[in-house]
């Protein structure tokens, strides 16, 4: 009788000290936030922008606007390699995003195919926003008098048809030679698009310009 009675006891105590344990949890667990070089297993990661030869001087001319964005708000390393002649970008300890290099090669890649700093630099501040390249021999085949006739539409009179369709469908649009480029959002350079392969194909600026006008008003009653 007496060495059951100290058993019973045993396993009351024993229940008891579990449930104390079960209603009083451990706290959970507080974990920093990754950093950039962190996510990639602290290794450094590089972009190369190729500097073509006639964007050589632009660049040496307008190189601290575009280091000081990169360098001071992306926090991305930047230098010109010039044995190679081309931009080098690479991460650093204190990039605080992965995607911060891909966004500031974006933006030295659009100064190379001619856009301006302050329109390039768009995309280094917009998510949205990317550049569409495509040739005049894409949408129809010219040669001689007739391509260069398809480029003076396409530019029109001191550049006006160019800006009318830069600013109708808030793009930034590059003509450099046959090669055509357009800064833009998804929805914004398609309606550029359009508009130029018409001009292209020899539709007249006139026609181009009422058209550009309906899709633009379609546009505004949607947002």
């Amino acid at each position: 009788m007496s060495t059951e009675a100290p058993t019973s006891m045993e396993t009351e105590t024993v229940a008891s000290e579990t449930k104390l344990e079960s209603n009083t949890l451990l706290p959970k667990p507080k974990f920093e936030p990754l950093k950039a070089h962190e996510m990639s297993d602290g290794r450094i990661q590089f972009r190369k922008v190729s500097v073509p030869p006639h964007r050589y001087s632009p660049l040496k001319k307008y190189w601290m606007d575009i280091y000081t964005p990169i360098y001071e708000q992306m926090k991305i390393d930047i230098r010109m390699n010039l044995k190679v002649r081309k931009v080098e970008l690479k991460t650093r300890s204190d990039t605080p995003d992965v995607s911060n290099l891909q966004k500031c090669a974006d933006f030295v890649q659009a100064f190379m195919l001619g856009f301006d700093v302050p329109d390039a630099i768009a995309l280094l501040r917009l998510d949205e926003l990317y550049v569409e390249s495509f040739e005049i021999k894409d949408v129809k085949t010219l040669r001689g008098e007739h391509l260069s006739r398809a480029i003076g539409r396409l530019s029109g009179k001191g550049g006006k048809t160019k800006f009318a369709i830069e600013n109708a469908t808030k793009t930034r649009i590059v003509i450099a030679d046959t090669k055509i480029h357009i800064l833009g959002s998804f929805a914004n350079i398609k309606i550029a698009r359009d508009s130029l392969c018409s001009l292209i194909l020899g539709s007249p600026a006139g026609k181009v310009y009422s058209k550009l006008r309906q899709v633009t008003a379609r546009l505004a009653e949607r947002f």
